[in-house]
């Protein structure tokens, strides 16, 4: 049966991403980005209420994801497939649409004066900080396609040793999970799981990304939250989760952006708290409110990737031009661009989902 909650919970949470990046130029802590205009706590709040967990839950997503996947797939059917809907379309974004950005972020930041094909030459050649902020190269979003592609190889590889023993037992823990959802299962066990991720973030870091901590969260969704007794105790205590996450995230913004005085340890514990509680609590709460069908649903779970791969470019390119026009006008620009963003994205999916070629570079079936 398919978990109707994770693509929804997927769509959802890919949805925060345009008013996420647009936030992005006017963040208070000095952060490299495409279009800058000032610092704006208010604005920076959005940033910083969801920035701790709104990626480890895509990558947890991922990992039960992948392990119903593999009921109905080989290993190498699998791998085949991760390279056509992740390899590719990390190339494509890579090539063809995050030059765009870092065009326009030169034009921006340094008036640069040249035309879009011979920027090629600067993006491919200036390796700074890899943001594009600056007109250099950089992978813009699709970071997170190149390492979940890269985790999923290296996952599945490494638990193909267990596979059999997996499929063996799959029955067998299905209907014990029927039989006895919450038996056997600690809620303290399930908060401990998350533990080690402050101690994962600086390993195998890029630009604040870290490998080591993503892979963790994908091998606790394939391992640990695939497991649907599990997923019953966090929709049983989902009230007392997001209660207890909401508090630690809201204490993380108020902390770090709001807070007269550095309380750097208890700041760091309110993030860590609230990356994970967030977690449990979102995950607990989809299955609870989100394990529906209709033709919503559908819909975005059909375009929720291509929605992914093309918010990015329009909200850079409707800054850029809204800022010409409209000035320095805050609400104009945060708003304006959130609502047109929105529709030029949509509209972009509407159109890829039905030209075959841009179906290949972006990983989708044809709609």
């Amino acid at each position: 049966m398919r978990k109707h909650y994770i693509d929804n919970l997927r769509w959802l949470i890919l949805l925060i991403l345009i008013p996420y990046h647009t936030a992005q130029a006017w963040n208070t802590w000095g952060e490299p980005n495409y279009i800058f205009f000032e610092g704006n706590r208010l604005i920076s709040s959005f940033i910083v209420f969801f920035s701790p967990f709104f990626m480890p839950l895509l990558f947890v997503l991922a990992g039960i994801g992948t392990k119903y996947a593999l009921q109905k797939r080989t290993i190498k059917e699998y791998l085949a497939e991760r390279v056509r809907r992740l390899l590719i379309p990390f190339l494509y974004g890579t090539l063809l649409l995050t030059p765009v950005m870092s065009y326009i972020a030169d034009k921006f930041h340094h008036s640069y004066s040249g035309g879009f094909i011979s920027h090629y030459g600067v993006f491919f050649t200036k390796f700074t900080d890899l943001t594009g902020a600056d007109g250099g190269f950089s992978v813009g979003q699709f970071w997170f396609v190149l390492y979940l592609f890269v985790i999923s190889i290296l996952s599945v590889s490494g638990l193909s040793l267990l596979k059999n023993r997996a499929v063996n037992t799959d029955e067998k823990m299905n209907r014990e999970a029927d039989e006895k959802p919450e038996k056997s299962v600690s809620l303290w066990l399930i908060f401990i799981f998350g533990l080690p991720l402050p101690m994962l973030s600086d390993l195998l870091s890029i630009g604040g990304k870290s490998l080591a901590q993503y892979l963790y969260l994908f091998l606790l969704g394939y391992l640990v939250f695939s497991d649907e007794r599990i997923i019953s105790k966090l929709e049983k205590y989902a009230g007392i989760w997001i209660s207890f996450g909401l508090v630690a995230a809201v204490l993380n913004v108020y902390l770090f952006l709001w807070a007269d005085g550095t309380y750097e340890l208890l700041n760091d514990v309110a993030k860590y708290l609230s990356e994970w509680v967030m977690v449990l609590a979102l995950l607990g709460l989809a299955k609870r409110y989100l394990n529906f069908h209709g033709p919503v649903s559908e819909y975005m779970k059909k375009r929720s990737f291509l929605f992914f791969t093309y918010h990015f470019i329009w909200v850079v390119v409707i800054q850029y031009f809204l800022y010409g026009i409209v000035g320095n006008q805050t609400f104009i620009l945060f708003a304006g661009t959130v609502l047109l963003a929105y529709l030029m994205t949509f509209l972009c999916c509407e159109i890829s989902i039905r030209i075959p070629v841009l179906c290949f570079l972006t990983g989708v079936k044809k709609g």
